[in-house]
């Protein structure tokens, strides 16, 4: 039975508040060392923000730990230059822990732990297939069954066709299997 609800009540949002909270509790001191390791390591502000495609194609302010010098390109992730990424970014993208602002998204109640990531705006390819398959009616996520599948830098289809075979099987148990083993990679 899919938890996913058409207003921002039901059951998978309050699992998304009850967990954007302890996991904000549990990583703040993870935070503010990745914070201020980002600041020191490189010129510019620590935290990233950048405009998302969320739910029913509404777009938002996403936010990350900055991983790249400043002024490198919007662009989506595997098709910025290496050269771009900072020594910190490196360990920040390898743990995943630039994305723990957007735990400030879920709360908000833009982004949800578990669904489709968010796109930018420019991937039309992705957003028009995505909208096709009634993707977009669900809160984009933090992480998502094609992260888990190594599948989120592949091709539009196969990301869109993942994102609506999790809407169909999404539940609070699958969305704790998908958080654990965006966690525990391996």
């Amino acid at each position: 039975m899919s938890v996913i609800p058409s207003g921002h009540g039901g059951p998978k949002r309050a699992f998304d508040l009850a967990g954007a909270a302890l996991l904000l509790l549990l990583t703040s001191p993870v935070l503010a060392i990745a914070f201020l390791s980002v600041r020191a390591s490189s010129p510019g502000p620590a935290l990233f923000s950048q405009i998302r495609v969320g739910r029913n194609g509404v777009l938002f302010r996403c936010h990350k730990l900055r991983t790249m010098y400043q002024g490198t390109p919007s662009l989506p992730t595997h098709e910025a230059p290496a050269t771009a990424v900072t020594s910190v970014g490196r360990v920040l993208r390898a743990y995943k822990l630039d994305e723990l602002p957007q735990l400030w998204n879920v709360l908000k109640g833009e982004m949800s732990l578990v669904g489709p990531r968010p796109c930018l705006p420019t991937q039309t390819e992705l957003i028009e297939r995505r909208a096709e398959l009634g993707v977009l009616s669900a809160p984009p996520g933090m992480t998502g069954l094609a992260q888990i599948q190594g599948i989120d830098m592949s091709t539009p289809r196969l990301l869109a066709e993942t994102d609506a075979e999790y809407l169909k099987m999404a539940s609070i148990g699958s969305d704790l299997r998908i958080l654990l083993r965006t966690i525990y990679r391996g």
